[in-house]
């Protein structure tokens, strides 16, 4: 397969596993100069304690990819749904890893 042709067309198989997907209420995203960690965590209502669900591992220029993907994707979602409202969240960031956002 050329990867050089953008018009190539890519075959891509999902297992039955990942394609039931995970839920996740939560993103802690961390970097270093060479990759972004995007952690996605789901957390419960007065439970202490929240589990990492899956670790998603991205060169830089392949996170800037997905950045633009949802913004388009957003863009798209919202022209059908209506505004996503923000809710300001009160989860504290402190999970010993270095400082994140999600």
């Amino acid at each position: 397969m050329n990867t050089n042709d953008p018009n190539q067309a890519m075959d891509i198989e999902i297992t039955a596993e990942i394609a039931d997907g995970i839920y996740s209420n939560l993103a802690v995203i961390s970097h270093s100069p060479n990759e972004f960690v995007i952690d996605f965590i789901s957390i419960m209502p007065g439970v202490p304690k929240a589990r990492v669900r899956s670790r998603i591992i991205l060169t830089p220029q392949n996170a800037k990819r997905l950045l633009k993907a949802l913004e388009t994707n957003i863009k798209t979602f919202e022209k059908t749904h209506g505004s996503i409202k923000d809710q300001e969240s009160n989860i504290p960031f402190s999970f010993g890893t270095p400082t994140a956002q999600a």
